[in-house]
């Protein structure tokens, strides 16, 4: 499995917003014009595009990602795609890694709202990112200004060829009976698929902090967050912003597979924080008070807290503490909505 890294030159809706595209979310590639040459749910795969010398199948050379066959005829090819959730659009990512003399030379991306599995013949399209020169083996990191809620999306490719990935990064619209909460029906303010997001982790070396909000239980040791070692005094961190401001009741902390590299104890800071920037909310979350005091962990266990939760009313952000370093699975932080 690769290791995903951050690009320090993606935009910002990279990492505040989330991927609705991600199958592990509930995203599928639903139809496609043509995947002769590569399948079209290889572009939604979570995981950094890889290419493997001399590997090859009954169709040619094997690629990963969406690949269509050359185009003979007149048209273009397609792939629509069914959100993990409706939700806003702030950017796309068309990435053609890997992709050099068989990339696509120009995209769209549309945008429709359905209440079926596949859109209607006459679904209404809202062009997103209208036809866009692209490159060969590169992101392109395209920023949508459309303030609709959708949950499909088409791209089009002019007139074929190849896509390694496709991100879609946005916000999940809440339907009308969530952001509400009562008696033991709990929302989980730190799920992914709710809207929550990693601010910021000091530390991602062998796994992104975002993992941790990912839904079930960890696949393995590389779905989750995982630190270097540490070889100075400290801790590490993560921030996370909630899907919505509330008053945390519960607390999960999961260690699945993580076995000689869990963390030895963490801890849990949180604040009702209002404007401000991510590189403020570092500063300022050395500072909160604690909601959960250090706590011993185990190996490969989910670990729940309740009692030991601190009366600190409606909060919107968490500071996730590990002592001194390693790895962790899932956390999740059930409450009740402000």
């Amino acid at each position: 499995m690769a290791i995903p890294t951050l690009d320090p030159h993606a935009p910002d809706f990279t990492r505040r917003a989330l991927n609705l595209a991600d199958p592990r979310l509930g995203a599928k590639a639903l139809a496609a014009s043509d995947e002769f040459f590569a399948p079209k749910e290889r572009m939604l795969d979570p995981q950094p595009a890889v290419f493997i010398p001399g590997k090859y199948d009954d169709h040619g050379k094997w690629m990963d990602g969406w690949e269509t066959r050359r185009k003979r005829t007149t048209g273009q090819d397609w792939c629509v795609v069914k959100l993990a959730r409706r939700g806003t659009i702030e950017g796309i990512d068309i990435d053609t890694s890997h992709f050099t003399g068989n990339y696509p030379p120009a995209a769209s991306i549309e945008a429709c709202t359905s209440a079926s599995e596949t859109p209607p013949d006459d679904a209404r399209w809202h062009t997103l990112v209208p036809p866009t020169a692209l490159q060969g083996n590169q992101h392109h990191y395209l920023a949508v200004c459309d303030t609709g809620a959708f949950t499909h999306i088409r791209i089009t490719l002019f007139p074929d060829g190849g896509v390694a990935r496709l991100r879609v990064y946005g916000r999940p619209a809440l339907d009308a009976d969530q952001g509400t909460s009562s008696g033991a029906e709990l929302v989980d303010f730190a799920a992914a698929i709710n809207g929550a997001y990693v601010v910021a982790a000091n530390n991602q070396h062998f796994g992104l902090a975002s993992n941790m909000l990912m839904p079930g239980r960890g696949a393995n040791m590389g779905d989750g967050w995982e630190t270097r070692r540490r070889r100075e005094p400290g801790n590490d961190w993560a921030i996370v912003a909630l899907a919505q401001p509330g008053t945390i009741r519960k607390v999960e902390v999961d260690t699945a597979f993580f076995k000689g590299n869990y963390p030895d104890r963490c801890s849990l800071q949180a604040a009702y924080v209002t404007g401000g920037t991510g590189e403020s909310l570092i500063t300022q979350s050395m500072f909160w008070p604690l909601l959960l005091a250090e706590q011993p962990l185990r190996m490969d266990a989910q670990h729940f807290y309740e009692r030991e939760l601190a009366a600190l009313g409606a909060v919107t952000h968490v500071r996730f503490n590990i002592f001194p370093d390693g790895g962790v699975s899932r956390l999740r932080l059930w409450g009740e909505s402000a």
